[in-house]
């Protein structure tokens, strides 16, 4: 039971998401299809409270200085992917969140999101399909991976 808490605890981490939590559920063990829902759940997880409640984090981390300098250095990473958002509209969120490359994913969407200004609901489904999408792409390249150096 702790290795599910595992792997769902890492694809909701912002740096791992589940870029992190579907390898780590195939290398503890768990087949395919039960390690691709395990980091869906967990990436998917986090994406409804900071839809919600971004500005509020916002409010209340940016007290602190460092966390505000921090929080202005990934806005401007951000704000620079805007476009592509701005050209192609809520699917360019899905295949933003849909790359499982840094800096792109279920948090960073959000936050896009949010700076944005874009619909709760359509976010919230555009966010959940890039997350499948994401999903399907580091289970095959895990397996993938796997089968060339076994």
């Amino acid at each position: 039971m702790i290795e599910v808490f595992s792997v769902i605890f890492v694809s909701a981490l912002p740096f791992s998401e589940l870029r992190g939590g579907i390898p780590l559920a195939i290398a503890i063990g768990f087949d395919p299809l039960t390690a691709f829902i395990l980091g869906v759940i967990g990436n998917i997880i986090p994406v409804p409270i900071l839809l919600l409640f971004l500005n509020e984090l916002k409010n209340f981390f940016c007290r602190y200085r460092i966390i505000e300098k921090i929080y202005k250095k990934i806005e401007n990473h951000v704000i620079k992917r805007k476009n592509f958002i701005e050209k192609y509209g809520y699917l360019g969120l899905t295949f933003f969140v849909a790359l499982p490359l840094p800096i792109t994913g279920a948090w960073t969407g959000c936050l896009l999101a949010f700076l944005l200004k874009l619909d709760y609901k359509k976010s919230f489904f555009h966010i959940f399909a890039g997350i499948i999408i994401a999903g399907i792409i580091v289970l095959l390249t895990t397996l993938g991976v796997i089968t060339i150096f076994s």
